[in-house]
């Protein structure tokens, strides 16, 4: 498994892949140091995880191959289909998968998410409106949100 360090505006995230796919993207809470030389495997997914930050990503196009059960895998299928600058709630998610009763499975397994932003599960949101749950915080949900929101909200004063 090959591992990059890079960072972000929310700070440093950890990139783990190989020549099978993209495996594992998270947030660091430690400082650790960033790498020097890149390893190859990853150099595509640094690209657009930059771009994205930049803002000129609205879709992620890399070979992933994130590590779960089927459920999960199915999941976080159907998170990518929730399109950039778009929220759905845990409750809508559950629907589109055939279920409602699943919700709270659901919301397991988009919490398990391994691939920070390319399954964007920051996306997922409550029923009423509200930021619910997000492992890397949801001051980061937040600012994920807010940096997808293709009309900024204009201040009044």
């Amino acid at each position: 498994m090959k591992i990059a360090i890079i960072k972000t505006p929310l700070g440093l995230a950890e990139i783990q892949g190989d020549a099978n796919g993209i495996s594992k993207i998270h947030i660091v809470e430690q400082e650790i140091l960033v790498n020097q030389e890149n390893p190859v495997e990853l150099i595509d997914a640094i690209k657009q995880l930059e771009e994205y930050f930049e803002g000129k990503r609205h879709q992620f196009s890399l070979k992933l191959n994130p590590i779960g059960t089927d459920f999960q895998r199915k999941v976080w299928q159907e998170l990518q289909q929730i399109p950039f600058g778009k929220t759905c709630t845990y409750l809508e998610l559950s629907k589109k998968l055939g279920d409602i009763k699943a919700i709270r499975a659901v919301a397991s397994a988009n919490g398990k998410n391994p691939l920070w932003i390319v399954i964007p599960c920051h996306r997922v949101i409550g029923t009423d409106g509200s930021l619910t749950g997000y492992a890397g915080g949801l001051w980061r949900k937040k600012w994920l949100l807010d940096h997808e929101n293709p009309t900024k909200q204009e201040t009044l004063f």
